[in-house]
């Protein structure tokens, strides 16, 4: 791989924008911050700089450029990292081949791809008239039908699954990925809308009836080794852009919903696919954005499941909004009869997350009864212990008070005691574990970290000829030396792309990246770090002669090597 093309393409690259269409970023001075992707981060502990083109998670430790950010999140390899950031930049990247993959599921992804356009076709058919017309009922048009890719199972038991067969997928297989059950179509009569993987690969269908037959009116692909339901967010591929641009994500239960929304434009949505917010789901959520906004049915199952995933949310640190659609409408009736006026009227209005709580706690209490009355009062307080901002927790306490008659200082003194930290389970995460550094280690990770972002330091670690204490950090100094030797300057992001291959390498670097060193670490501190050094490498070297001075026999030569460990001793060069 031509290391000037990687260097082209990635001095024409900003890493705050490109990690920035991934996870959201917030600037807190020079450098920007977001929730880490590479582990189970609630508070944002990455840190993008700009000015040096890295990141870094002060709690994994996970820390790179542009290339080995997209490479782990995105699970690209080099080439197609390459690849991807050089059309987005306008760099040519023809001499880039990328060798097609071959995974043990790929005959999975290609028996959906295959049905998928075998659905699609059946609609766009003469069989398909009635399903059309169905559609076109809904209003669903030709464009929607084309952007959603949706399909139609033929009234007949098998074809789809002799079609597969002629074409030499095993039925075996058709049966375990849920096309096929005792070589009979799973999916008969109905249409199909896809289901897709976070990269946009249709991993399921979801088939709705079209006619008044009796049978449930969805049916869905069950668990297969390619689609697990909690792990996935319809319509995620398509918003994550959308969500980048608007600042936000709307969360809806099933993929109508989704689709509906996006006949009026509004495209940053994803569906659950069902009511409950899995974990793997909300990790999903918190890489498209931080402000998020829960749309679900307005029936009595739609507000027990905002409440539930608004609680796991505000424990991630997030506070959601809501956006409150009357009992029993669901996204995709409301705006079917309503209109886009009034959606995006209730879209503006959305309460947060502890209002609309409070509003449905506030709908069963019976305010005859003081005991209902403290319990309520109590709740409130409870809610408010949950919120952020004090403005805020000020304000809901005055209303309180007004509201109920009460002083303001005995709700203060009772919110006070609510607000007392107590004992949590402690959460598992993967964190990055210290081990206590020798005097020597700590020097020489010191030097390296100078040597990489100061010239004059790997001038003068050439001089000294040190040796460092382990043959990792000997490695990294070889290479730093290299590189330099090679383009007359160091230059961090380009150094990562030039030792990319080199994992032993990569993962020290990483390490001494990761270790936030002071900057204004002056010249003197880091001679002292250079004397620390000295002082291990003059200690190795009379640990060396002093083993040799005991396998020499000549009293010659031991006179001459107790000499040089005399001097060693005493400091003599």
């Amino acid at each position: 791989m031509n290391n000037e093309l990687a260097n082209e393409i990635r001095s024409k690259c900003d890493i705050v924008d490109i990690i920035g269409e991934r996870i959201p970023l917030v600037a807190r001075g020079k450098n920007f911050f977001g929730v880490c992707p590479f582990h189970d981060d609630s508070n944002p502990s990455m840190c993008v700089s700009r000015e040096k083109q890295i990141y870094t998670c002060f709690s994994c430790h996970a820390t790179g450029n542009v290339f080995t950010f997209l490479m782990n999140y995105e699970h690209m390899d080099f080439r197609e990292t390459l690849r991807y950031l050089g059309e987005k930049v306008g760099v040519d990247v023809s001499s880039i081949h990328i060798a097609k993959k071959n995974t043990k599921f790929d005959p999975f992804y290609d028996a959906y791809s295959f049905s998928l356009k075998y659905f699609q076709n059946n609609l766009l058919s003469k069989a398909g008239v009635n399903a059309r017309n169905y559609l076109a009922k809904r209003n669903i048009d030709d464009s929607v039908i084309k952007e959603f890719e949706i399909g139609l199972s033929l009234d007949t038991s098998d074809d789809l699954t002799k079609l597969l067969t002629s074409k030499k997928y095993d039925l075996a297989s058709l049966n375990q990925i849920g096309l096929s059950s005792d070589a009979r179509d799973v999916y008969i009569d109905r249409i199909m809308f896809p289901l897709y993987d976070l990269t946009g690969r249709v991993v399921g269908f979801s088939g709705r009836i079209y006619k008044d037959n009796g049978l449930n009116k969805y049916l869905n692909t069950k668990e297969t080794p390619i689609f697990k339901k909690g792990q996935l967010l319809y319509h995620y591929h398509i918003a994550k852009e959308e969500c980048r641009l608007k600042k936000s994500v709307i969360v809806m239960e099933g993929f109508m919903d989704v689709i509906r929304a996006s006949t009026i434009g509004v495209r940053n949505t994803v569906a659950l696919m069902g009511t409950a917010l899995t974990h793997e789901q909300l990790q999903l959520l918190k890489r498209l954005s931080n402000n998020i906004i829960l749309c679900l049915d307005g029936d009595d199952p739609g507000v027990h499941a905002t409440l539930s995933i608004g609680d796991m949310l505000l424990e991630e640190g997030l506070e959601p909004k809501v956006l409150v659609l009357p009992n029993p409408d669901d996204p995709d009736s409301f705006i079917l009869h309503q209109g886009k006026d009034k959606f995006l009227g209730l879209l503006d209005s959305a309460v947060t997350f502890n209002d609309f709580k409070l509003r449905k706690l506030k709908e069963s209490v019976d305010f005859r009864s003081e005991e209902e009355t403290a319990k309520y009062i109590n709740q409130v307080l409870i809610e408010a212990a949950k919120v952020q901002d004090p403005i805020r927790v000020e304000i809901m306490l005055k209303k309180l008070a007004k509201e109920f008659d009460l002083s303001y200082n005995t709700l203060e003194m009772r919110f006070r005691e609510i607000e007392k930290p107590k004992p949590k389970t402690p959460k598992v995460v993967v964190t990055y574990q210290k081990k206590k550094k020798t005097k020597y280690e700590k020097a020489m990770e010191q030097i390296l970290y100078f040597m990489l972002n100061n010239d004059w330091v790997i001038s003068q670690f050439e001089k000294e000829r040190f040796i460092f204490p382990n043959e990792e950090s000997r490695l990294l100094a070889s290479e730093i030396v290299y590189y330099y030797t090679t383009y007359g300057n160091i230059n961090i992001p380009d150094f990562y792309t030039y030792v990319q291959d080199k994992e032993e390498v990569v993962n020290f670097l990483n390490d001494i990246l990761a270790s936030n060193y002071i900057e204004s670490t002056t010249k003197d501190d880091l001679f002292e770090y250079f004397g620390v050094i000295r002082e291990y490498s003059r200690t190795q070297e009379i640990k060396r002669l002093t083993k040799s001075l005991q396998k020499e026999v000549d009293p010659i030569e031991q006179a001459k090597i107790a000499e040089k460990i005399r001097k060693l001793r005493i400091g003599d060069k």
